[in-house]
């Protein structure tokens, strides 16, 4: 039985990842900061059939992060792939206006984080000669859009990294994927407007996003796909988003 560690993955794509490749046949790793939502994720997956292993960690908290990989049983460290999922979006301000603690949990959780676990995970797939990581960047990683800045900036870091890693690995049999959501309703705008719903809502407003499901589907194919292929890019949009910026919205 294969097995997929998953990084913030109590909601959104995460979430949507680990009810995924639970119903097709791997043990979840679910990584989560939150330990009552991890427990209630866990126990939905465990009722669908899946092994499931919760980790209760902030992908920011590098000590604790090291701490609980290197502490996996034994029947646990063979990781067949890992989902670098958490990240997230803070604040919509001008870049000469924007807040510093905004910049700073972005960049720890979608550039360090993202870092620290490939840094645990990838030597021991590297040593067993298979493996798959799973990036989950953005189209705000292709170009800039209005006031996401740093946001736009951690993304565009997603992409250097999967193909810098992929040109590290190339000499393996370990594969590198880096899916690009685009619009996605999930928490992330309600992260991103520090719990002010109705300004979240109006993000989704006049165009049917994507789901994390969709999501999903595409990180599973990537993972199943044959051992010589190797889905390296994938850029996901709702069918009415033309790019980071262009969205046809539907009048009210």
């Amino acid at each position: 039985m294969k097995t997929v560690l998953i990084t913030g993955a109590t909601s959104g794509i995460g979430l949507a990842c680990a009810h995924r490749f639970a119903s097709g046949g791997y043990r979840i790793l679910l990584n989560g900061r939150d330990a009552t939502r991890l427990g209630v994720v866990a126990q939905s997956l465990r009722e669908e059939g899946a092994e499931v292993m919760p980790l209760c960690f902030d992908v920011r908290d590098r000590d604790k992060a090291v701490s609980i990989i290197s502490s996996l049983p034994d029947e646990w460290k063979v990781i067949d792939v890992l989902i670098n999922n958490a990240g997230l979006a803070l604040g919509l301000d001008k870049e000469y206006e924007g807040r510093f603690d905004d910049w700073d949990t972005m960049i720890d959780t979608n550039i360090r984080g993202l870092l620290t676990m490939t840094r645990l995970v990838v030597p021991l797939m590297v040593e067993r000669g298979e493996g798959h990581i799973i990036n989950i960047g953005s189209v705000a990683g292709d170009a800039a859009y209005a006031n996401g800045n740093v946001y736009c900036a951690t993304k565009a870091a997603v992409k250097a990294l999967s193909d810098g890693l992929r040109i590290d690995l190339a000499h393996t049999p370990l594969r590198v994927t880096n899916l690009k959501p685009g619009l996605v309703e999930t928490n992330f705008s309600v992260t991103r407007f520090h719990g002010d719903k109705h300004r979240a809502d109006n993000v989704y407003k006049g165009i049917e996003p994507l789901r994390g499901e969709d999501i999903a589907d595409v990180a599973f194919y990537a993972a199943e796909a044959p051992k010589h292929v190797q889905i390296a890019e994938v850029l996901i949009l709702a069918t009415h988003q033309a790019s980071g910026s262009v969205i046809s919205r539907a009048e009210s």
